[in-house]
């Protein structure tokens, strides 16, 4: 059984990410707060569910809604209606390393501004991805620190709904990680899940790989010296394929052995499953065939379950496989063939 690499996130280290939170911080952008009237932004009419169904943010300027005003202007209306499918949903905001304090409380105040919970992702453990497409993170431990501390001063005391370091321990576990670097790792972790506790309306989730990799068996013990036991709970299946029904079981298994914690499911591209064909060790990367998940909500069929959110953004390349860009940059053709391929 080969431990299963599908989380490679894409280095979201981009600076459109800084330009993106100081403009939403100056101009105050926003999604209905209600869900009741959708809202124009530059032509995209992008609106969301009701907040009592789905109370994160969506973004009304991602690379989705901008998508949907180029197939608009195209004369492409038909692609245009398949994109607003993942325009009109939340997803995860990935915090680069440049500015996170200003990003972080760009999307924040927005989401705070239309009456909604933010969902900002961290990914920048020190050796992230162990030399994969997405490789890269802090320099060091005191770097990383420093990271997290300028997001919890950017988040301030807004609602906001973080998922903690995707791969980060499910990597110490598969020994993808190097040995050397486990106590260092052990340590960031948990100190991020205490100093992210610490803000007054701030949930974590800590995460725990996928429904594919091993057993919670081998993760639940690294999970707890990582600091689940301070978190609100953990993700699994973050830019990964698995089923909802698998992923369901998974973490109710897991959720036995750290106390009965709740879990959040990415169902951003699980629509289909996982992909079988082509080498086993890619088959994470921008798989053929895929399809948008349920989306996000808050009520799911499950007491454990506390929400399916969309954590990897749909159309965002897994990295340069398969004919795509570079890991976390758009890709209009995946977008719409994910769109295409949803219920």
């Amino acid at each position: 059984m080969y431990l299963m690499r599908g989380a490679s996130r894409g280095a979201r280290a981009r600076t459109t990410a800084v330009v993106l939170g100081a403009a939403l911080l100056v101009a105050g952008c926003s999604s209905s707060g209600d869900g009741d009237e959708p809202e124009d932004n530059a032509g995209a009419g992008i609106s969301q569910q009701p907040k009592d169904i789905d109370p994160f943010w969506v973004n009304p300027d991602g690379n989705a809604a901008q998508q949907v005003v180029t197939y608009q202007k195209a004369g492409k209306k038909e692609d245009a209606e398949q994109i607003r499918k993942i325009a009109q949903q939340p997803t995860g905001e990935w915090i680069s390393p440049e500015s996170p304090e200003e990003q972080a409380r760009g999307f924040t105040e927005a989401a705070d501004k239309a009456g909604r919970t933010a969902l900002l992702v961290l990914y920048n453990i020190p050796h992230r991805d162990c030399g994969q497409f997405s490789e890269g993170g802090a320099a060091d431990g005191n770097a990383y620190r420093a990271f997290v501390d300028s997001v919890a001063k950017g988040i301030g005391d807004r609602a906001t709904t973080v998922i903690l370091e995707p791969d980060a321990v499910l990597h110490m576990v598969d020994n993808c990680t190097a040995p050397e670097y486990h106590e260092e790792r052990y340590d960031l972790l948990s100190g991020a899940v205490a100093k992210l506790k610490s803000l007054k309306n701030t949930k974590v989730y800590l995460d725990a790989g996928n429904a594919g990799w091993g057993h919670p068996d081998q993760i639940f013990d690294p999970l707890k010296r990582a600091g689940i036991d301070q978190a609100d709970g953990f993700s699994v299946n973050v830019s990964n394929f698995y089923t909802t029904e698998d992923s369901i079981a998974y973490g109710k298994e897991l959720s036995a052995k750290v106390g009965d914690k709740p879990f959040v499911i990415d169902t951003s591209r699980n629509g289909n499953g996982p992909y079988t064909g082509g080498n086993p060790d890619e088959r994470w990367c921008n798989p053929p065939g895929r399809a948008l998940g349920e989306t996000p909500t808050t009520k799911t069929t499950d007491q454990l379950v506390d929400a399916y959110v969309w954590v990897k953004r749909p159309g965002e390349s897994d990295g340069e496989c398969k004919g795509g860009p570079k890991a976390g940059e758009w890709w209009a053709d995946y977008a719409l063939n994910l769109a295409k391929a949803s219920k």
